[in-house]
């Protein structure tokens, strides 16, 4: 037999119901006859009690009859098997797994700090336990396996200004990458009848000796794209203050007065600090 087998075994409120008579039925026999050979119905009557099992709610019992698979309990309650049945336990419950901060390279080569939260539980009880030498563990080992895979198949950010613009990226591509993640983890599992109910990023980071030089790096971008918001919108301002002069004539400029206002306007509205305004109380020209 290579796939699990759901059995329901014998009562077990009634099968010790017989225990009971037969074990105390023995001893009143033997004590009202005098007669101490009714005990030898003792032996066969304590090896019953071994097959008394109890199965929790999202519990299970896999049971064995000298190396073959007989079968797994999942119904909870409380049964009788046969006592030369080996009994397994498995649980049947929702576990969580945090693995530890991996330091793995990226696609890009940059080494990051990764690690995972897995949300997982036993949905075939005979491969977990038969396929698999201990399936607990396998978890841990296959989940460490599918990040170091996962990390080096997407960059941990773009970097648009080095011609590397990638789609999905670890950082800001959270659902694409814990899709991934959860289908990588979920093929790997699979031959341990493992169920994977949620896989995403637990932590992400630079590794710490680029950590600083990538913090400085992403400043940068952040300035450079906020000067470059602030010098289309000054642009944008000048060319509307010049149109509005020329529309209304306020005042007549040529082209070197032009200039020189479209220069001042351009300091005032993309300094870091406030403009110190200079009176001029000649004219124009002074």
């Amino acid at each position: 037999m290579k796939e699990e087998k759901i059995i329901v075994p014998a009562n077990g409120y009634l099968m010790l119901f017989v225990f009971l008579v037969l074990f105390f039925g023995t001893i009143a026999t033997a004590i009202v006859t005098g007669n101490p050979e009714f005990l030898l119905i003792l032996i066969p009557t304590i090896f019953l009690a071994p097959g008394f099992i109890m199965v929790q709610p999202n519990g299970s019992k896999v049971l064995l009859l000298f190396g073959k698979y007989v079968g797994t309990v999942k119904k909870n309650g409380f049964y009788w098997v046969n006592p030369f049945y080996t009994k397994k336990k498995i649980s049947l419950r929702a576990s969580n797994f945090d693995s530890e901060r991996l330091k793995v390279n990226d696609k890009l080569g940059n080494p990051i700090m990764i690690s995972t939260i897995l949300v997982w539980r036993v949905h075939n009880t005979y491969k977990a336990a038969f396929d698999v030498d201990n399936y607990e563990n396998f978890v841990r080992v296959q989940t460490d396996a599918a990040v170091r895979k996962l990390a080096s198949m997407y960059p941990y950010d773009n970097f648009a200004d080095e011609g590397v613009d990638e789609d999905i990226t670890l950082r800001s591509s959270l659902n694409e990458v814990s899709t991934a993640l959860e289908k990588e983890i979920e093929e790997r599992l699979l031959i341990a009848g493992i169920e994977v109910l949620e896989a995403r990023i637990g932590y992400l980071a630079y590794a710490q000796e680029i950590a600083n030089a990538m913090l400085k790096r992403q400043q940068a971008t952040a300035i450079v794209a906020a000067r470059h918001k602030i010098v289309e919108g000054a642009v944008s301002m000048v060319e509307m203050a010049i149109e509005q002069l020329n529309k209304k004539e306020v005042v007549h400029l040529d082209e070197e007065r032009k200039a020189a206002m479209v220069s001042n306007l351009m300091v005032v509205l993309c300094g870091d600090k406030d403009a110190s305004p200079v009176l001029n109380t000649g004219t124009l020209s002074h």
